[in-house]
């Protein structure tokens, strides 16, 4: 019985050397991998796939501007409103006791005066150029890949690959038996 049992095992390996053979011989490309081999299939159809990816650029934006700018108290302009101050205040009345208070008086009123004139007509304007940094926003769309339907052996398949594909497609052909 033991040599039975020897002669089924050597015609059960037999015949699947047979069978693999034949499926080699069917058409499929051996790659020498023993994962399974390479055959190709006829690409049915191929869709481009693309996202959209924002893209932010900083840019300088100016504009002008005008700047008043205070300028000094011209100190003649005060000496001179102090002068006429206590030259009105001093002429207000000749005949009265409080001719040295009106003429201080009208001395302190005239300087402010005077100051507040002479510093108004020395107001400066000048136009300044102002700049600030801005981001600018752009959409660009972008190849992301390929979205690729193929044919193989009557059955439809998908997959998405980073290049075009041409009119046909590299697959890998795995067969083992199925107990």
């Amino acid at each position: 019985m033991t040599s039975y049992k020897h002669i089924l095992f050597a015609a059960l390996v037999a015949g699947l050397v047979g069978v693999s053979s034949g499926v080699r011989a069917g058409g499929y490309h051996s790659s020498g991998y023993s994962g399974g081999d390479y055959d190709f299939a006829r690409v049915v159809d191929v869709a481009p796939v693309y996202t959209d990816v924002q893209v932010r650029t900083p840019r300088t934006q100016c504009w002008d501007e005008q700047v008043a700018y205070p300028g000094r108290a011209n100190p003649a302009g005060t000496l001179l409103g102090g002068l006429i101050g206590a030259a009105v205040g001093n002429q207000l009345d000749h005949r009265s006791r409080g001719r040295k208070a009106r003429t201080v008086a009208g001395a302190a009123v005239g300087a402010a005066i005077g100051h507040s004139v002479s510093s108004q007509r020395h107001s400066r304007y000048v136009t300044e150029q102002r700049c600030r940094t801005v981001d600018e926003f752009t959409t660009r769309r972008e190849l992301v890949g390929y979205d690729v339907r193929y044919d193989y052996n009557g059955r439809q398949y998908l997959t998405r690959t980073e290049r075009h594909p041409g009119d046909r497609i590299r697959v890998r052909v795995d067969v083992s038996p199925a107990w």
